[in-house]
């Protein structure tokens, strides 16, 4: 619960976009008027033509969207451009308790706000019919799978039928909706039999793309052929000539909408129409209106600094780019979103919440699993101290943090994601009514990318430390003897070698040989695996005596090799002194019905780095083969 006033969920896509520019700032006044908080949940949608795998990750967050926590609903599902992202959102608001009205596309079961689409075309042909006293106009059509084109080029028929003109009047051409078919409509309209005195297009953006084309062919608008669009832009307000439109004004459309939903939230009932008429803007492209072309030098201007500003947003954004790149940590994330998040307009707060697991571990940790419905704070930047804090994990029927205002407040909550995981959303307040610059997508953009850096680097940290562990694993079992623990010939080679090579000087080093008696006289009597018993037992007695840093190991068989660095004869008399105490404390004890003995050869020299120890061990093996024939009773190696 945010605070103690009602709020409402807005899902809608491309909130920043030209063509639904001020969508938001209307609806935000319209919220003041009944006192309630709204939530808007925006995507990104589609980004580019090849990147459709990483937009499909961003509706995952719909899953973990609980509606119990919201007291209306308003779907924008017009701006929808990932397949199967509307049918998905569709399909979770159809759950909602509360009411849900659709505002831009019909949605059968919510609250429809309906357009009156046709009374303005109606509005916009007749105009140039009864005003101008055109006969020959043309219509430049949306691709006519789009409803919305069905429609309007329904009405201009029923208008020139009514009027007992050609129902096509003078051709009928099917643009796109945007800017990439006025040339070649411009083309098919002037080799008509007949000219056109006036084209009527289904949008400004066709109606702006159709001029410049009639321009460039020496055409003049409106003198020559008059032109009109519909959708009342931005940029149809901004091109010379001004387009002579018809508006859906969001002003109209959001207090309609508020104005019914209030009514549904107290009452559950509401009365009164639900129709928003469009406003017919009668400007320069149809003459109603003269091009003065020293007030444009104005607009020139705005746009002059609007390209001044882009361009420091873009710089921005670059700085941005450079500062993320150097995040190494968690941590400090909030730090960079302090210091780069400049460009996007001004924020009162903004919070990062990453999604946690059935274990309480990150979406952007390697151990992340089984994904749960808490989410824990990342960034929390609360400027106006306005907000709870809590770094507690909150579950997704409270999605936005606790105010301690009782005004209403207007949050914009998008998806972090990758193409592979969505770690988590973030949430931000604007300072004033309106949203916030694409430059904020971008910068989320890059904040995702930054994490998923930082989640991948995890990974492979922690893939190098497994496969460190493993290696040295497999290496300690390549080096050491498995009955016994020692070191096997190649461990024993290995470091010897390591060692004398790092003698730094001439110094008294020992190599000994040592070698069991009577082995095989145990394995044959007593079997294999007491002659096992017998070596491991040797092999410990060993390792005991080894005092003074010997390196010692079973060369195989029951032969042992030893070899010590700064050695000494005292050291050696120690080892043979230990030796012998050990195996007489050994056989006492352990009832065995043999004796474990063992001969030993031992070599003392002084030697360097490029002494070879295997020129030593052969000495230290020849005295130890001595020592077992000189014993009286001796059994055969």
């Amino acid at each position: 619960m945010i605070n103690s006033l009602k709020t409402i969920a807005f899902f809608g896509c491309a909130l920043t976009s030209r063509y639904r520019s001020g969508l938001c700032k209307c609806f935000n006044k319209a919220a003041k008027k009944i006192n309630a908080n709204i939530v808007y949940f925006n995507s990104l949608g589609k980004i580019g033509e090849k990147t459709l795998e990483f937009s499909e990750g961003e509706y995952d967050l719909i899953d973990y969207i609980d509606l119990e926590q919201f007291d209306g609903i308003i779907y924008d599902g017009e701006g929808y451009n990932v397949e199967g992202a509307e049918e998905k959102i569709i399909k979770k608001l159809r759950t909602a308790k509360c009411p849900v009205i659709s505002i831009s596309t019909y949605v059968d079961g919510f609250y429809n706000i309906e357009f009156e689409d046709a009374s303005g075309m109606r509005r916009l042909v007749e105009h140039f019919l009864d005003v101008h006293k055109h006969t020959k106009i043309g219509f430049m059509t949306g691709y006519l799978s789009h409803p919305d084109a069905q429609l309007r080029l329904k009405v201009f028929r029923e208008v020139m039928k009514e009027r007992g003109l050609p129902e096509d009047g003078v051709g009928i051409f099917e643009g796109d909706f945007w800017f990439h078919k006025g040339e070649e409509a411009a083309d098919f309209f002037l080799s008509r039999p007949e000219r056109p005195q006036s084209i009527v297009c289904s949008n400004d953006y066709m109606a702006i793309s159709l001029s410049t084309a009639l321009k460039k062919r020496g055409i003049r608008i409106p003198e020559d052929i008059s032109v009109s669009g519909y959708d009342g832009s931005l940029e149809g307000k901004q091109f010379v000539p001004h387009i002579t439109t018809a508006t859906r004004e969001r002003e109209d459309i959001a207090e309609k909408t508020m104005s019914i939903l209030a009514q549904l939230m107290d009452n559950g009932t509401f009365s009164g129409d639900n129709i928003v008429s469009p406003r017919i803007l009668l400007s320069q492209s149809c003459g109603c209106e003269k091009i003065i072309y020293k007030e444009e030098i104005h607009t020139i201007d705005e746009i002059n600094n609007n390209i001044r500003y882009f361009d420091n947003c873009v710089n921005d954004a670059q700085a941005a780019i450079l500062k993320l790149n150097k995040v190494e940590k968690l941590d400090e994330l909030e730090h960079s979103f302090r210091e780069c998040a400049t460009n996007f307009g001004d924020y009162s707060a903004f919070f990062l919440f990453t999604q946690t697991d059935t274990k309480g571990r990150l979406s952007c940790t390697s151990e992340y699993s089984v994904p749960s419905d808490k989410f824990v704070p990342l960034i929390w930047i609360d400027k106006e101290n306005e907000y709870l804090r809590t770094d507690k994990p909150m579950r997704s029927a409270n999605m936005v943090p606790q105010v301690k205002s009782e005004v209403p407040h207007f949050y914009y909550i998008m998806c972090i994601y990758c193409s592979e995981r969505m770690f988590g959303y973030t949430l931000i307040e604007m300072e004033d009514d309106d949203i916030f610059t694409d430059f904020y997508n971008i910068f989320l953009l890059n904040l995702s990318v930054t994490i998923e850096r930082l989640w991948k680097n995890d990974n492979i940290n922690k893939l190098y430390e497994k496969q460190k562990g493993l290696y040295e694993k497999q290496k300690q079992i390549s080096i050491h003897d498995a009955l016994t623990g020692m070191f096997n010939r190649r461990g024993f080679n290995d470091a010897s070698e390591y060692a004398i090579n790092n003698l730094e000087r001439k110094s008294i080093v020992c190599t000994m040989v040592l070698d069991m008696d009577g082995l095989k006289h145990i394995n044959d009597v007593y079997g294999h695996n007491e002659g096992d018993a017998a070596i491991k037992a040797a092999a410990d007695i060993i390792t005991q005596c080894c005092t003074s840093n010997e390196i010692a190991g079973r060369a195989g068989g029951d032969e042992f090799y030893i070899y010590a660095s700064d050695y000494s004869q005292e050291k050696l008399d120690k080892f043979n002194f230990d030796l012998t105490r050990l195996c007489n404390e050994y056989n006492a004890s352990q009832g065995k019905p043999y004796k474990l003995e063992l001969s030993h050869g031992a070599y003392l020299i002084e030697a360097d780095k490029n002494t070879r120890i295997e020129d030593l061990l052969k000495i230290s093996d020849a005295r130890m083969y001595k020592q077992k024939m000189s014993k009286p009773g001796r059994q055969k190696r």
